[in-house]
């Protein structure tokens, strides 16, 4: 026990090594939160465009610019992606945790965007048509009908996707982003002790990720109620 402590104290006590894993997870919330924000936004969009197509024809050229971009998105590593958002397309951005949002949440919003469109797909034509028997118009029907129902259909696979997202961040490292990741990693090189810095980023991702799935969990029990 004595030895636990007095690594303990070795690294994260000593030269205050724990603000090494206290920024890094002020870096890995704010990319997670920021990423997610882009990847709803465009992932919902895709998943119009794309189910619009699907069910009712048009939005060529839409279409096949969001099955490209699919394509590319879901068929290649996170890493690369990353990389080449930082070495190659976004070289002139000298903000190093935009170009990780940029990277992760057009990774993201591709993977929302099937699992949203999945979600439309399931809501039964006859929904569109009550909806168009309203008055409303295909934008009206779609935002007040059929999305809300997508959304409780599709709110698992969604939760499943930020938390993959939160975890992927770990290789922010990769561009010299002082991440959570990163910050054990430092303390590791300095007290060449790789158990406790590495487990406690571990149980840290854990804790992250036990409390936005309670949340889901939460989220899901009200809209449940709500439909009684």
């Amino acid at each position: 026990m004595s030895d636990f402590i007095a690594k303990f104290q070795q690294d994260f006590i000593e030269s205050d090594r724990y603000l090494y894993l206290l920024r890094g997870l002020g870096n890995t919330l704010l990319i997670a939160a920021l990423a997610v924000i882009l990847g709803i936004v465009l992932g919902f969009l895709v998943a119009i465009i794309r189910s619009t197509h699907d069910k009712h024809g048009g939005l060529n050229i839409l279409n096949f610019i969001c099955k490209v971009y699919l394509t590319i998105w879901r068929g290649t590593p996170t890493m690369v992606q990353l990389l080449i958002m930082y070495y190659i397309i976004l070289v002139a951005l000298d903000n190093k945790i935009l170009v990780a949002v940029i990277a992760f949440g057009l990774n993201s919003a591709a993977y929302v965007a099937e699992i949203v469109r999945s979600g439309i797909m399931s809501v039964d034509e006859g929904q569109f048509e009550a909806g168009r028997s309203l008055g409303l118009n295909y934008t009206q029907t779609m935002r007040l009908i059929i999305l809300p129902q997508a959304f409780k259909n599709v709110l698992p696979a969604l939760a499943n996707e930020f938390i993959t997202l939160l975890k992927e961040t770990s290789i922010s490292g990769y561009i010299a982003i002082p991440d959570l990741t990163k910050g054990g990693d430092i303390i590791r090189s300095q007290t060449y002790d790789a158990f406790l810095p590495l487990f406690g980023v571990a149980v840290i991702y854990l804790v992250l990720v036990m409390i936005l799935t309670a949340g889901v969990h939460k989220l899901e029990t009200r809209l449940r109620t709500n439909e009684r």
